[in-house]
């Protein structure tokens, strides 16, 4: 049966290396025969939490902007993949503001179960990504039926579209094409 994937790009810049992931996922999903939709945050308008758990009454944020309707579709996911650049070995603040807004899913019946991680980074050290990593898995404890679920990471790629070639979009796409 397949699933829906949701791949949610949170890079702002033009040939982000981090979306080439993004894409090469989407494209391996899709030739497993998987529903798939790629979400840009570029262009949209996602306001920061202002923290007053409204959400958690109302089902939905009070701040109407994009996130709102992002934040519907990864409800209505079975499978979310969040891609990013790295910047100061962390994920970008578009990523976290997004994940911030979505807290409205918290006392849903939320569908996904399995969320993965795809990253981009100037930097080629080993654990480059640990510090997004570590945000987002802090995000999928709060989803007892959900788990991180892989991760790819490719570092020393700094210019836009400098990935173009590189072995990691062929393990992003593998990676898609292993959601059964």
């Amino acid at each position: 049966m397949a699933k829906k994937v949701l791949v949610i790009s949170t890079s702002m810049r033009g040939n982000s290396n981090s979306e080439k992931l993004a894409e090469a996922f989407a494209d391996g999903a899709k030739a497993a025969g998987n529903e798939v939709e790629l979400v840009s945050l570029k262009n949209k308008t996602i306001a920061f939490c202002k923290g007053c758990l409204a959400c958690q009454q109302t089902g939905h944020c009070v701040i109407k902007d994009d996130a709102n309707a992002i934040t519907d579709k990864i409800l209505e996911a079975d499978v979310v993949a969040w891609a990013t650049p790295i910047y100061y070995y962390e994920m970008s603040g578009q990523m976290k503001t997004m994940i911030d807004r979505a807290n409205s899913l918290f006392p849903k019946d939320y569908k996904f179960r399995d969320v993965y991680l795809l990253t981009a980074a100037a930097e080629d050290e080993p654990d480059v990504d640990e510090g997004a990593v570590h945000g987002l898995k802090g995000w999928i404890a709060c989803f007892e039926k959900a788990r991180f679920a892989g991760k790819v990471c490719a570092c020393g790629v700094g210019t836009p579209g400098e990935i173009k070639g590189n072995a990691k979009l062929a393990e992003a796409y593998e990676m898609g094409k292993g959601i059964v």
